[in-house]
């Protein structure tokens, strides 16, 4: 059975939190064709924005999404990366949309600040999460509630997977990929991408290793 995989891209996205596990996923399809040609594609992923059109990302690539919000059918999966999120925490819409799709996917998983837009959502009321390092702090103070997790590389609540910045989104869609299609794909998906999966999510980030954010950090939830 074909998995499908919904990323949402949205204006000042991070690019390897979309683009990582949009590798991954397509990456263990094309593994799985070699594995067993006669066997279903375990995944088909897609892109979605709010509307059509170039979406501008950080540093300023532009992606064109594959749908849009009035015509992306229910996924399995949905996944919410990070970057600037500021303007997308405020948007009724996109929350609203957010709250309603994860309702009917199998799972929703987030990279690095993505997990804020989780929260607005209240997806991660009564369960623990992660994101990146350096917006842990104020995950926690925009969302007392939260049983936030430093440390981290990713955190599986089995409906709701979290994970911490940029690589730690590769991580945590093997992770999915071992969940979804099996350990034995994780693994060879990895090999193909000559990736260090660190599988158990448990790795220290940066911020458990001591390192002290640099001068002139961004503002909260645009890591």
């Amino acid at each position: 059975m074909t998995a499908t995989v919904a990323i949402y891209l949205f204006p000042d996205v991070e690019v390897l939190d979309f683009a990582g596990p949009y590798e991954v996923f397509t990456t263990a399809s094309r593994v799985a064709r070699k594995l067993d040609p006669a066997a279903a594609e375990p995944f088909s992923v897609m892109t979605v924005a709010r509307e059509p059109g170039p979406v501008r990302a950080r540093a300023g690539l532009r992606v064109i999404a594959d749908a849009t919000f009035d015509r992306l059918l229910p996924p399995d999966v949905l996944l919410i990366p990070g970057g600037v999120v500021t303007v997308e925490l405020q948007s009724v819409e996109v929350i609203d949309w957010l709250r309603s799709v994860a309702g009917s996917a199998r799972l929703t998983a987030s990279v690095c600040t993505g997990a804020f837009l989780l929260a607005r959502a209240g997806l991660l009321e009564g369960r623990a999460c992660t994101t990146h390092w350096e917006d842990a702090a104020d995950l926690r103070a925009m969302f007392p509630g939260l049983d936030v997790r430093e440390g981290r590389r990713w955190v599986d609540e089995g409906a709701v997977v979290t994970s911490a910045g940029i690589s730690a989104g590769i991580d945590m869609s093997l992770h999915l990929v071992a969940r979804l299609a099996g350990r034995e794909l994780a693994l060879a998906t990895a090999r193909q991408m000559e990736v260090d999966w660190h599988e158990d999510g448990a790795t220290p980030t940066m911020a458990a290793t001591g390192a002290a954010p640099a001068s002139g950090a961004p503002a909260p939830a645009t890591a």
